[in-house]
């Protein structure tokens, strides 16, 4: 039997930690979409509404070999779940990195349309755009998901009633665009009532604190995307690089920012897996 000295098996082990690493940020963390749950507490929130959730998703960036395995593994957990409403915060496809075949890629909102449908909500499954569907052909995607029941928000509210009670779901169009108006957006919202709005990119929420909304739900950052040990994100977007993954209070308002489902550029996540959120919303008492 082959003798093997310390200094052959310390590389042997450095290898085979780092082949480790590099089949855990290509094979496992990419594909299995952890749940994350959280309770948040809103002031104008109805008490009558106390338990209602809310499932997000956001960044899916379809494609028919790797992003579809989180999208494909997401479904029946968000079923389990059974969500009152679903909401899903843009990026459907992904703008060509070394091509401009935008129109094409758009047409990737199709097949992603026709996975997320499959989800059902009381109050249904409702969307945003991205900076990647707005690059690429926004009317495109946008068709592709109303076709597919999805029901888009662009500058605009709509009224969410249950148990005699009503919050509103407002939704801008892509920030980095600087297509978002959230004047136009808010104008039919009573000014008195709970009002949660969809804004793929988080940073957008130092702004969006100046007006009465409650609750800001976003993607975006992809959460970092590859995190390593006692160091920041290696890359984060624009707009992605403040409220980079989780829950944030800016004054009186409440933001949540997803890791996404999916990835971009590389097919890669480390430490940093695909994410489904389940809000669970109750008014907060002051005491």
């Amino acid at each position: 039997m082959p003798q093997i000295n310390r200094r052959k098996f310390l590389r042997l082990g450095a290898a085979t930690g780092v082949a480790a690493l590099g089949a855990d940020s290509l094979l496992v963390d990419p594909n299995f979409p952890q749940v994350v749950e959280r309770t948040i507490k809103l002031r104008r929130w109805p008490q009558i509404l106390n338990g209602f959730r809310i499932a997000l998703l956001s960044d899916f960036h379809y494609d028919p070999v790797f992003s579809v395995r989180p999208l494909h593994a997401a479904i029946p957990k968000v079923r389990a779940l059974n969500p009152d409403l679903i909401v899903l915060t843009g990026d459907f496809v992904s703008l060509p990195v070394f091509s401009k075949r935008d129109a094409k890629a758009a047409m990737a909102a199709y097949p992603c349309a026709e996975v997320l449908r499959q989800m059902r909500a009381p109050h249904g499954l409702w969307a945003v755009l991205g900076n990647h569907d707005f690059y690429t052909d926004p009317f495109r995607v946008a068709e592709a998901l109303r076709a597919n029941q999805i029901r888009l928000l662009e500058n605009s509210s709509a009224p969410i009633e249950a148990n005699g009670a009503r919050f509103w779901l407002a939704g801008v169009t892509d920030v980095l665009s600087q297509t978002a108006d959230l004047n136009a957006t808010l104008h039919d919202v009573p000014a008195n009532e709970a009002t949660i709005l969809l804004a793929h990119e988080p940073d957008y929420a130092d702004y969006v604190s100046r007006f009465p909304v409650d609750l800001q739900l976003s993607g975006h950052s992809h959460g970092g995307q590859v995190r390593l040990p006692l160091l920041p994100p290696l890359y984060l977007p624009e707009l992605a690089k403040k409220y980079i993954a989780g829950f944030y209070r800016i004054g009186p308002l409440s933001l949540y920012t997803n890791r996404g489902l999916g990835t971009v550029g590389l097919p890669v996540r480390f430490d940093c897996s695909p994410e489904i959120t389940l809000l669970t919303l109750h008014q907060e008492t002051l005491i």
